[in-house]
Parts: C-alpha cells; sequence; structure tokens
C-alpha cells in the first residue's frame, strides 16, 4: 500500500536540510519547468523559470509542468527534500478542460487506469480520482495562444494522480477520447494555488511528515 502523506506549511522541519528555501510559483502556459537549456535552439526561444523571480543559487524544480500546462510548482534547494516529494506517492490535482462533454464512462476508465505510452512502452495507470465538474472553476484567463474552439462543447474535470509520468493527465483523456485543451496544477499534497497569478511566485516552508 502507498503511504499516505500530510504535507504541512511549518516553519522547521529535522527533515529537511538546514537552511532550505522553498517556494510556490504559478508556472504560467508557454514556460519550460527549468531554468536553462543546453540546446542552442531552445536558449534564445523557449522561457524558463528564471525570467519570473531572481532565485538563490541550488533552486531546483520538484516535478515538471510540460510547457502548455500551467499552475501550482514548487521549488526547493534541498535536493534530499525534491527526492521524497516525486517518489512517495503525494496526491497531485489537476484541472482539466476537455474537448468535447465527457461521459460518465469515461469517468469510469480513468478512475480504474487506462493504458497509455510512457517511453515508448504501453502502460497502465494507476488508479486515480475523476470528477466531472458542474461549473467553470475559477482560474486566470487562458492564453490567447492556446487554441480552445469557441463553437465546439467542452468540459472540465478534476483528476487527482498519485503518480506523474510524463504528460500523464492528457495521454489519459486522449485515450477515453476527450482530449486536454488547458490544463492546470491546483494542489500537491495539501499545498495549493490559492490566488496566486500566472508567474507569480511565493516563499514557503514545507515538512513532509508521515500520517
Amino acid at each position: 500500500n502507498v503511504i499516505d502523506f500530510i504535507w504541512v506549511i511549518s516553519l522547521t522541519s529535522h527533515q529537511m536540510e538546514v537552511d532550505a528555501i522553498h517556494y510556490k510559483i504559478y508556472k504560467p502556459f508557454g514556460m519550460l519547468s527549468q531554468f536553462h537549456s543546453n540546446a542552442p535552439r531552445e536558449k534564445h526561444k523557449k522561457r524558463f523559470l528564471g525570467e519570473l523571480f531572481d532565485f538563490p543559487e541550488g533552486i531546483m524544480p520538484v516535478g515538471r509542468l510540460d510547457e502548455k500546462s500551467e499552475g501550482l510548482l514548487l521549488l526547493t534547494s534541498d535536493g534530499k527534500l525534491s527526492y521524497e516529494m516525486n517518489n512517495s506517492g503525494v496526491e497531485k490535482e489537476y484541472l482539466a478542460q476537455l474537448d468535447g462533454s465527457i461521459t460518465a464512462d469515461a469517468i469510469e476508465k480513468l478512475c480504474n487506469g487506462v493504458t497509455i505510452g510512457f517511453n515508448g512502452e504501453l502502460y497502465i495507470t494507476k488508479p486515480c480520482k475523476a470528477k466531472i465538474l458542474d461549473a467553470k472553476p475559477q482560474l486566470p484567463a487562458a492564453s490567447n495562444k492556446l487554441r480552445i474552439g469557441r463553437h465546439r462543447p467542452s468540459s472540465w474535470i478534476r483528476i487527482t494522480l498519485t503518480e506523474g509520468k510524463f504528460r500523464q493527465v492528457r495521454k489519459m483523456t486522449a485515450a477515453v477520447g476527450f482530449p486536454t485543451l488547458r490544463l492546470v496544477r491546483n494542489r500537491i499534497g495539501n499545498i495549493h494555488l490559492n490566488d496566486l497569478s500566472p508567474g507569480q511566485t511565493e516563499r514557503i516552508s514545507i515538512d513532509l511528515r508521515p500520517i
């Protein structure tokens, strides 16, 4: 069984490096979840996290959001904590706008696990939580670069995973016939996006404790 964890915002922790620094940010659409690239083409054409804030040396992202996804991203100077957070099975919650009106049958398939491609092989996703939202969530305006058809029906779901394969939510919704148009991560454990706007940064303290 996956061990349950609670993420507590606190001032001290014996599990973290002394003087470790942590931030939460709203990663905007169109930005990479990294500080630099060794690829010459990316250096000049891509946006990186460093443009959001003058982060201290040694800060690293905890996990990733792909370039076209947005929302909550955690940063830390504590490599050990970063590893624990990525491998503890902590919940990650997303709000996804889908192409088409998703059905109850498709939601059930998402919850039970679907087959996606990962590293050139087929992978069955772990059971997760998924729910159709009755109303559009309150979020910042979508980027005008997103191709969201105004004349096509769309629907919103909340989906919560305990794993994080590359582009997993997008692959999962496509697998059940409803491609993702917009994807916003709004929670990691009990750390929420709250009222952050795209590009905003907030320094926090994090403590990982077993329940």
